[in-house]
């Protein structure tokens, strides 16, 4: 039997017996965790067990850990990071490396809490118009910088035995608007897009999972990525990404309409798996019914990125953090 066709979270540092009940009919592919699931190590690793013994096997379980402003565990319990954007101008040259020992650093922490995956590399490109809500964090102006920055963060994580998710494909540095409450929109014309936007996304296509945008491309179609076909298409086909799509949070204001809707549409429009934060259980609920069991197509996708999990390689963190120190200088904080 198929997983279900959803990524879902949970209400608070425990599961509750409704949650439990729910996890277990829905069997949702993977779950994803928020700062209010995040107390102690031991409490944040009881919950992960809670929650694949809901599910009976080892689903993934996801985290948004990039750092600056976003990262749900923080000090003084674990890591502050500085912002990603701050961290790559301040390595310079040496950003690549750089990067690749702050997420194999970050993979380590997350190992050690049961969570194997966490929601980076983030290659959307910087331009002038970039919202201040997406600017710093992202790795930089250039396309071809921001891939060789985005594949030594995705290989952080694989070395680490976390699996990357590759967002926001494909592209939403190009925005002005939060789509966290408006929708935005790009009406750039294809060829830019492509030689520019789209290429960090093509180079590491074959990043095992990937993150969709809640943004209208005007060249391509009018409805936002996540729910359009025609985008979908280009993801599969231009940039090439075969890897298991997940949309972004369906709770989003960029996305209208009521969540069971949303959910139907993007699984129409070519998305594997609903990813569904932030409501009642009753909602959860309605979103896990209208979205089912995933397809046999991203089921053999959910496999493959299952199969990409791997034992961390061996490190030493001292001599990691050393490392990292030398090649930032005394530049920048974390």
């Amino acid at each position: 039997m198929n997983f279900g066709a959803t990524i879902l979270d949970a209400d608070a540092l425990r599961l509750s017996k409704d949650e439990k009940a729910f996890f277990r009919d829905a069997d949702p592919f993977g779950f994803i965790l928020f700062a209010r699931n995040v107390d102690t190590p031991d409490q944040v690793y009881g919950l992960c067990s809670e929650m694949r013994d809901a599910v009976g096997r080892e689903a993934p379980i996801t985290i948004d850990q990039e750092g600056g402003r976003v990262q749900r565990l923080r000090s003084p319990t674990w890591r502050e990071w500085a912002a990603p954007l701050d961290f790559v101008r301040a390595a310079g040259d040496d950003a690549p490396r750089a990067m690749y020992l702050r997420y194999r650093l970050i993979a380590a922490e997350l190992k050690a809490l049961s969570i194997d995956s966490n929601c980076a590399p983030m290659v959307d490109l910087v331009v002038d118009k970039t919202h201040r809500f997406l600017e710093n964090r992202c790795y930089g102006t250039d396309a071809s910088a921001i891939a060789e920055i985005g594949r030594a963060v995705a290989d952080g994580h694989l070395d680490g035995g976390v699996l990357p998710v590759l967002k926001h494909i494909p592209g939403h540095g190009r925005t002005d608007l939060d789509s966290h409450y408006d929708l935005p929109r790009v009406d750039e014309d294809l060829d830019t897009l492509r030689e520019f936007d789209f290429a960090p996304f093509r180079a590491l296509n074959d990043l095992p999972m990937g993150m969709t945008a809640h943004v209208v491309y005007s060249a391509i179609d009018e409805d936002p990525a996540t729910l359009s076909r025609d985008t979908m298409d280009m993801v599969r086909r231009d940039i090439g990404f075969d890897g298991l799509i997940m949309t972004d949070d369906i709770g989003m204001k960029a996305l209208s309409g009521t969540k069971g809707d949303i959910a139907k549409r993007a699984l129409a429009a070519g998305c594997d798996v609903i990813l569904h934060c932030n409501d009642p259980l009753a909602v959860r609920i309605e979103v896990a019914n209208a979205a089912g069991q995933m397809s046999d197509a991203a089921q053999t996708r959910a496999e493959a990125a299952l199969a990409a999990r791997c034992t961390p390689d061996d490190i030493d963190i001292a001599d990691l953090n050393a490392e990292l120190e030398a090649l930032l200088g005394g530049r920048l904080d974390g």
